[in-house]
């Protein structure tokens, strides 16, 4: 049974999982928990129950999957699901850790290739120490961003929305969704500079 869910499309367990069949809600779970884990982490990185709040999204997901209207656009809704309790978890939780301004003017086009290292989760076996520590050093700089302009920005750049999608996700206008998402990549460019820096003149100096 397990196998012959394993073949069908997400579009096809979501059908199933409206007529209440628990074996393609399993599936559904094994192959997208890795997303909802990896969203999780990025949208709130200091969080340490990424477990039990991605338990949470499976969770609302089997409660609320009869609403789901397009079986088709099950990757987008579960998105939303994600951010709906990051929203959620957001209100109840303390602010541990000051964010940094963001009224400094920005300029888009010198801060868009920080975002690739932002959305690579594919390194090269000959990068992984370095990517590793890259990957902490670029969790410490999103921590320090608005929540809301985090949240712009990973959903950009990792989950790969559009503008418009992330105004109606978020519930905010383009205008603004384009500006928060501009201003964070300029930042992260501005915060990560002196470690970008410094592992040039590190690498500098080995190879020479």
């Amino acid at each position: 049974m397990a196998t012959a869910y394993s073949q069908k499309s997400d579009r096809d367990l979501v059908l199933a999982c409206q007529r209440r069949e628990p074996a393609a809600f399993e599936e559904l779970v094994k192959r997208h928990q890795r997303t909802v884990y990896a969203l999780l982490y990025q949208l709130a990185p200091d969080w340490t129950d990424t477990s039990d709040l991605a338990q949470e999204v499976f969770i609302r997901v089997w409660r609320s999957i009869n609403n789901l209207r397009n079986p088709s656009s099950f990757r987008s809704w579960l998105t939303q699901i994600v951010t709906n309790l990051f929203y959620d978890e957001l209100r109840k939780r303390p602010r541990r850790l000051p964010t940094v301004s963001m009224d400094e003017p920005m300029d888009d086009e010198e801060s868009a290739d920080v975002t690739r290292d932002i959305a690579d989760a594919h390194p090269q076996p000959d990068e992984k120490v370095l990517s590793n520590e890259m990957s902490d050093v670029i969790r410490r700089a999103m921590l320090r961003l608005p929540e809301q302009f985090r949240t712009s920005i990973v959903l950009r750049e990792v989950e790969g929305l559009s503008y418009e999608e992330i105004a109606v996700l978020t519930k905010t206008e383009m205008g603004t969704v384009k500006s928060r998402i501009a201003r964070a990549r300029t930042k992260l460019q501005e915060l990560l500079k002196p470690y970008l820096e410094n592992n040039t003149s590190s690498t500098t100096e080995v190879s020479g």
